[in-house]
């Protein structure tokens, strides 16, 4: 039955405007701002009070929309941060969130900006303390926090200019589309359906493995009868099976009568938003039998476990291997040898905008609207599906309130494409949070078995890794995480003999996929762990020690590639040196007071390939002038919150030779922008940005043969656009050309696919033409009776080969650390129990410490000038640098992460402390 709508005018001030709304009794003030009021700068990213994103002023005080009746905003004052940016304190934060590159995605940005106003104007003058007290109850997983507590201060203290940058390679530029993400103008995917769109919900399943029976669905209709349209599998007209691997699409858009994991789609409704708001799911007729799960490997693997997919014996997807010498018989010469098994957990990508869209269809295609790192992607799939030619379906990403890798899969695309298609009207839909956690993909959880060995001056000899990761009910990225794996479980060192395993097992957990890394911070923890104890072994330093055994240029890795140039991890770690040295004997002097309190200093190390693994990686860009003499970049690199938008277009104008802040973006556009592939695998800067380079040299040579210039002349483009060289002042007369259909006078496209080669049957081969290196140092505190730890400092070293924009490399490496920080201490998603942002814990502002990067350039061959990949790289090292802290301090070897306060206290125990 439909529930009563009793009707509730409540009447208050919206920045400075009377106005008032009819709300259902109960409605959320958040859902009246931006459904009835078209406030859609405040955003929703929980409906629980978790996240912050909805925070408005209400009377002057920081509230929780999503937490207030709108019924109790009766006569009272609101402000959004469309209001607060208007006033001197809000133009203050505009200017020094810019400067300081405390905005990335810009979804938690409205909450960050209308709570601190409030501090602003309570303070004038905020301490660290202060920001960090008045700020924490908003959530941000892109930037580490520390950018915003920077620009708050600065904010205060009215020091807002931004250090001069001139645009070029190598100069901290400001983000070319910063402004829409501190103003609350950027429009995600939940802010651009048309008014009077329909809403889509799907059904789901409670059950982690089970089979299902649909009811009465004309019955269900007819006692709904606001209900537009019902969707189950036999409303697929193409593929119901699709997945980001090709042999491995067996992710159903709708189960059909089974389902795999908890958060399965088995229908689809849709109706008026209103309607649908009040709407239980509890009311769709389906009927379910619970079958026995199996959520871990060991389950799936066991003897007499059911076979979740036909054809995969023991529930093994895939595997990867890489063979390099003889790995046991140099363990067994070897004069010391270390093992240990680890174990890591689902976790979860936690970005504060849930998955949303819409899609309509226009003179016969379908266009979507969408939350996306891969929007060509998302037309193939959608093409599957629809059973639709590619060019019927156009992809028009929307600004993307964080990835990290799971938005790479499809969520809201499928359902939305086949009901706008089958009723010819705009339909839209958002996750709730809990929707989205119980369905999108995750990091794998792994058991890993490692040993080394080193003979008795310090060398490496042999290491030996086997690795099961949970990829849970579908592939997803779960091969290529097989196969990532093995190349980088060595780390950044040199192994001669050297035999790596890793496995993809099916279960009912959620299905694991692209989480910054691809598996290889699971195994670098193990690594890193054992290289540690192995230095204490043998007496050595364990920064000595890394050292020692780094990789140099010229030297082979486990897949025998050699690089002649850009191995930057023996630079990293010398980085390193003083503050292991300043640090550690700081530790020593704390610790000599005795107490229950414990410091330490860690160090880990890291390496990733950038792009695809032995596969083509194109990146397609496109540019034109036009006759004004407006230069055009067609950027289709989705820009995640990672800054792609601003580097590519620095590299391109820095190829043209013009200033990049008079290029004209148009991006993310499948109908007018080129595949730049998907914004994965740290590849954007390193792949698009060659393709970028590229179409700048091209363009240039074509204004400069306009004139016959020569290759060193200066380009002066836009009105009264010339080339002055050594001869003078050469007009273009671009007005007196002809034009394309697009306007532009002169228009290039290039395209650049790394150098790679297929891995033989032993992993041999070129499987990157490029990797980054980083080495990280953590100082904790560890509290021995409550088995808590606290990181206190961090200290992260990263070869990024050229800087293009320093500014943007510390944001990237300051997120990457604060999610590191999560994964080693508090992050672990248990399906069924942690299912919203209550009690899956992320790192807030008080968690995540000061963080000094340091940035290290060592130029690749590849790069565009130089210039290497960063996003994987920036998390790789943090966890195990935190674990082997807390070591140093306590003596306390940790083999399974999260370090919950239980696993520590129990191991801490073990180490003798009672």
């Amino acid at each position: 039955m439909d529930k009563p709508n009793a009707i509730t005018r409540t009447g208050f001030t919206l920045n400075g405007r009377a106005v008032s709304v009819d709300a259902d009794p109960g409605e959320r003030l958040s859902q009246s701002l931006r459904e009835r009021l078209d406030a859609r700068d405040v955003k929703i990213g929980c409906n629980a009070g978790d996240c912050g994103a909805c925070t408005v002023l209400v009377d002057g005080a920081p509230v929780c929309a999503c937490l207030m009746p709108t019924a109790q905003a009766e006569g009272v004052q609101v402000e959004t941060v469309k209001g607060v940016v208007a006033s001197d304190e809000g133009q203050r934060l505009v200017q020094a969130f810019q400067a300081h590159q405390a905005a990335q995605c810009g979804i938690c940005t409205p909450g960050m900006m209308v709570s601190a106003v409030a501090l602003l104007r309570a303070q004038a003058r905020p301490g660290v303390a202060e920001i960090e007290d008045a700020l924490g109850g908003v959530l941000c997983r892109c930037t580490g926090y520390r950018k915003i507590v920077d620009a708050v201060a600065a904010a205060g203290l009215g020091d807002v200019t931004p250090a001069p940058a001139s645009g070029a390679v190598g100069t901290p530029l400001m983000r070319l589309d910063g402004q829409p993400k501190v103003d609350g103008r950027e429009r995600f995917g939940d802010d651009v359906a048309p008014e009077g769109a329909l809403v889509l919900r799907v059904i789901r399943s409670p059950h982690f493995h089970a089979r299902f029976t649909l009811g009465d669905l004309d019955g269900f209709r007819a006692a709904h009868p606001w209900v537009r349209l019902v969707l189950t599998a036999a409303d697929v007209p193409g593929r119901n099976n699709y997945g980001v691997i090709p042999g491995f699409e067996d992710q159903a858009v709708f189960g059909e009568g089974y389902v795999r994991f908890r958060g399965e789609a088995v229908a689809a409704i849709v109706g008026p938003a209103d309607e649908m708001a009040r709407f239980d799911p509890a009311e769709f007729p389906v009927t379910w039998e619970d079958l026995p799960p199996v959520l871990t490997v060991d389950e799936a693997m066991a003897e007499g476990a059911p076979q979740l997919h036909e054809g995969h014996a023991q529930n093994v997807m895939t595997g990867g291997f890489v063979k390099h010498g003889e790995a046991e018989a140099a363990l067994a010469r070897a004069d010391v040898v270390v093992e240990g098994d680890f174990a890591t957990s689902f976790v979860e990508h936690a970005y504060i905008e849930p998955e949303a869209g819409f899609a309509e269809m226009v003179d016969g295609r379908l266009h979507m609207h969408a939350c996306t790192q891969a929007p060509v992607m998302d037309q193939e799939m959608l093409a599957g599906a629809l059973a639709m030619p590619m060019d019927r379906i156009r992809i028009v990403p929307t600004a993307t309130g964080g990835g990290f890798g799971s938005k790479l899969d499809v969520s809201v695309q499928p359902y939305l494409a086949l009901a706008a298609l089958k009723l010819g009207q705009p339909v839209r839909m958002a996750y709730s949070r809990i929707e989205s956690m119980q369905s999108t993909t995750k990091r794998h959880p792994a058991q890993i078995s490692l040993a080394v060995g080193a003979t008795r001056d310090g060398v490496i000899s042999g290491m030996r890794f086997e690795g099961l990761f949970n990829t849970g009910a579908y592939a997803s990225w779960g091969p290529t995480v097989a196969n990532r794996v093995p190349i980088h479980a060595s780390g950044p060192y040199r192994v001669r003999d050297y035999l790596a395993r890793a496995q993809g097992i099916y279960t009912n957990g959620p299905p694991a996929g692209a989480f910054r890394g691809f598996g290889v911070p699971q195994s670098a923890i193990a690594a890193e762990l054992l290289l540690d104890e192995l230095a204490e072994k043998l007496g050595m330093d364990a920064l000595e020690f890394r050292l020692k055994n780094a990789l140099t240029n010229g030297e082979p890795t486990v897949c025998g590639q050699v690089f002649e140039k850009g191995v930057g991890i023996g630079a990293c770690l010398e980085a390193l040196r003083p503050h292991w040295q300043a640090l550690g004997a700081e530790c020593a002097a704390f610790n000599r007071n005795g107490g229950v309190l414990r410091r330490g200093v860690g160090i880990g190390a890291g390496w990733y390939g950038c792009g695809n693994t032995s596969l083509p990686n194109p990146s397609t860009i496109k540019a034109g002038l036009r006759a004004d003499g407006t230069v055009v970049l067609h950027q289709g690199a989705a820009d995640i919150g990672q800054g792609s938008n601003t580097v590519i277009t620095q590299i391109f104008a820095q190829a043209l030779g013009v200033d990049p802040a008079g290029i004209r973006l148009v991006g993310g556009d499948t109908d007018v922008t080129p595949d730049a592939g998907k914004t994965s695998a740290s590849r954007q800067t390193f792949v698009t940005g060659n393709a970028a380079r590229l179409a700048g040299l091209a363009l240039r040579r074509q204004v400069l043969a306009l004139v016959n210039a020569p290759e060193d002349a200066v380009l002066r483009l836009g009105e009264g656009a010339c080339v002055e060289d050594g001869g003078g002042r050469h007009a273009l007369r671009l007005e007196q050309m002809d034009q394309d259909g697009e306007g532009y006078v002169l228009r290039v496209a290039e395209t650049y696919d790394p150098p790679t080669e297929p891995l033989d049957e032993n992993g041999q081969g070129v499987p990157y033409a490029q990797f980054g290196y980083a080495a990280h140092l953590a100082m904790v505190e560890v509290d021995t009776a409550l088995g808590t730890t606290r990181v206190l400092r961090l200290v992260a070293a990263h070869d990024v080969g050229q800087a293009i924009n320093p500014l943007l490399v510390e944001g990237q490496v300051q997120g990457g650390v604060a999610q590191g920080l999560g994964m080693a201490l508090m992050e672990e998603f248990l399906p069924g129990r942690t299912e919203n942002l209550h009690d899956y814990l992320i790192p807030t502002f008080g968690d995540v410490p000061p963080i000094d990067t340091l940035i290290i350039e060592e130029e690749d061959a590849h790069g565009p000038y130089g210039a290497k990949g960063l996003g994987e790289h920036a998390l790789i090292p943090t966890a195990p640098a935190i674990l082997n802290a807390i070591t140093r301090a306590t003596g306390a070897r940790l083999r399974q992460v999260p370090v919950t306060p239980a696993r520590l206290r129990a191991a801490l125990k073990a180490a003798g402390h009672g």
